[in-house]
């Protein structure tokens, strides 16, 4: 998906007690030109402590079933969601850390959910990560070819 093709996207986005105060933030700050972004925010709502799988389905089940577009989930080390999410039907969750872990995400693997390290990235390192993966496009070819032997999958 290419952010100059779209002019809005529902992205989901979900964290844990470790992840909260990212995607308070994220939502707040995150600004992508010319993309408006409906936020579809699953929880949690404070940073008390909580089982991050509840929110990575909540998320990945808004994208398995075209709720949303996009999803982003966090919690303290980004596996854990990511885990969970890559469960259903129709998602890639990626783990990002850094730039180009973000663009080879939407570029080669498609993905559609980006699970986010709260613990390791800072704020803003999550906001260029994010729009970056927003504004890539996915390079198709050789990259689909392996997306429909994971589809194959049983």
């Amino acid at each position: 998906m290419n952010a100059r093709e779209i002019s809005s996207i529902k992205i989901a986005i979900g964290a844990d007690h470790r992840g909260f105060a990212h995607k308070e933030a994220i939502k707040k700050s995150l600004c992508v030109n010319n993309l408006s972004i409906e936020w579809l925010d699953v929880g949690t709502y404070s940073s008390d402590r909580c089982d991050y799988p509840v929110y990575a389905s909540r998320v990945a089940e808004l994208v398995s079933t075209g709720v949303a577009g996009r999803g982003i989930v966090m919690c303290g080390s980004g596996i854990g969601m990511a885990i969970v999410a890559n469960r259903y039907h129709g998602v890639y969750a990626a783990q990002v850390w850094n730039l180009e872990v973000a663009r080879f995400a939407a570029e080669h693997d498609n993905a559609n959910i980006l699970s986010i390290p709260s613990d390791f990235v800072s704020v803003q390192e999550s906001l260029l990560m994010i729009s970056v993966w927003l504004q890539v496009k996915f390079l198709g070819g050789r990259y689909q070819k392996r997306l429909d032997l994971i589809d194959q999958i049983e």
